[in-house]
């Protein structure tokens, strides 16, 4: 691999959403002079298999991180939080797929077709939403600028593999040891995933009566639409789907908007796919979002209890569009608006002070 483009890193390059990244960098032609894979010291030597070639993994550490444009990063929060201002300072922008800058005012958090804008002031640092928020915001953005939102009610349904390969592997034993009339034994939750619904998506802070995924849900739908004044209630649900993320969603519009208008609205917006013919079972379902880049949406109808409100059901691939895909996306974004590389100077300094 030599040539024009662009030198990227991806850490947690062996993680589910590092491994789908390489995928689609690949499926999407993006322009590369270099690829390097990074992660822990664990997974450090190990070959993948990328366009024709194999890629060794190599160690995050100030060597590995030299000579960088894009860092795609999905490594887990405290990784982040480490490594992140380091390779800012070492000449790279980073797409950071944790949670850990989402809610930090400095950096953007970005969707790629809802707020492209915001990577303008990016000065180093680019974050990614959590999964549920992405795959909701894709779909009220086009009824946010026809109507306004005044209020939000949400409900998520999240597969097992938001929590990553273990949580996967866990729901495939489960299920074998009670088809075959054992104990499910329960490590990764708290409880048996399979054959059940938990009430719980993420965990909670200490004195906190939302989960995590739940807060990221309001805080972070808030910061993407730019309109603090939304109201959100969520309740965040894992069941035994391994991907593919459902969310029912009640929205309260400011103006009034017809269900057939937001059909028209949601058939044209970037990003989205109306599945919605209820009476012959055609509406969206994790299998077959699993593997796509689109959200779909369907069961578009009127709240009988508010005139001002419909409801949605949105559902989306999890690992692609909740994570890896929109982290491509947001890296050709900055490709296509000249905003790889940050000038140094007064007033837009690129150092690790500056994004800590």
């Amino acid at each position: 691999m030599s040539g024009d483009g662009y030198r990227v890193g991806v850490l947690g390059a062996t993680g589910l959403v590092g491994t789908r990244i390489l995928e689609l960098l690949a499926a999407r032609g993006f322009p590369l002079a270099e690829l390097r894979p990074l992660a822990s010291a664990r997974s450090a030597g190990k070959q993948l298999e990328w366009g024709g070639e194999a890629l060794t993994v190599r160690e995050i550490g100030e060597d590995s991180i030299q000579g960088l444009d894009i860092v795609l990063s999905s490594a887990g929060g405290k990784v982040s939080a480490e490594w992140t201002p380091r390779i800012v300072a070492a000449g790279a922008t980073v797409i950071d797929n944790t949670s850990y800058w989402r809610m930090h005012d400095e950096v953007p958090l970005v969707v790629a077709e809802v707020n492209p804008e915001a990577l303008d002031r990016h000065r180093g640092i680019v974050a990614n939403p959590n999964c549920s928020t992405m795959q909701m915001v894709v779909a009220l953005k086009p009824l946010f600028d026809a109507a306004g939102i005044e209020r939000l009610v949400v409900s998520t349904y999240q597969a097992v593999s938001g929590t990553g390969k273990a949580a996967i592997d866990e729901l495939t034993e489960q299920s074998r040891e009670v088809l075959a009339g054992g104990d499910a034994r329960a490590s990764i939750y708290p409880h048996q995933i399979a054959f059940n619904v938990l009430a719980q998506a993420g965990s909670f802070a200490d004195g906190d009566d939302h989960t995590d995924e739940e807060r990221k849900l309001i805080n972070e739908t808030r910061k993407i639409l730019g309109d603090q004044s939304i109201r959100v209630s969520a309740t965040c649900v894992r069941v035994p789907v391994v991907t593919g993320h459902s969310e029912a969603v009640n929205v309260e519009t400011r103006e009034p908007l017809e269900p057939e208008r937001a059909r028209e609205l949601l058939a044209a917006a970037p990003g989205v796919k109306v599945v919605d013919e209820p009476g012959a079972a055609r509406f969206p379902m994790a299998i077959e979002a699993a593997g796509q880049d689109e959200v779909l949406v369907g069961r578009i109808r009127r709240d009988p209890g508010n005139d001002h409100a419909l409801d949605l059901w949105i559902v989306a691939d999890n690992l692609r569009k909740g994570a890896a895909t929109n982290t491509v996306q947001l890296a050709e974004l900055l490709v296509e608006r000249n905003l790889v590389a940050i000038p140094d100077g007064p007033g837009n300094p690129r150092s690790a002070s500056s994004v800590a």
